[in-house]
């Protein structure tokens, strides 16, 4: 009885432990966000041969002829 109260225990503790990763990769995405959609921004103005042009937020970057 007792071996199947520790393989609870363990997976709830597993299960807390990804809850954590999840919300702090999310909270890391959520705030460099617009500074990685920038750069990939820039890379494919690149690719494509064209003139990249920071927006006045972080994210909102263009491309233009």
């Amino acid at each position: 009885m007792i071996r199947m109260n520790q393989r609870g225990q363990a997976l709830v503790e597993y299960l807390l432990i990804i809850a954590v990763i999840s919300v702090v990769v999310v909270s890391v995405v959520k705030l460099l966000g617009g500074y990685l959609q920038d750069s990939m921004t820039k890379s494919s103005c690149n690719l494509i041969g064209k003139t990249y042009v920071e927006g006045s937020k972080p994210g909102e970057g263009t491309c233009v002829d």
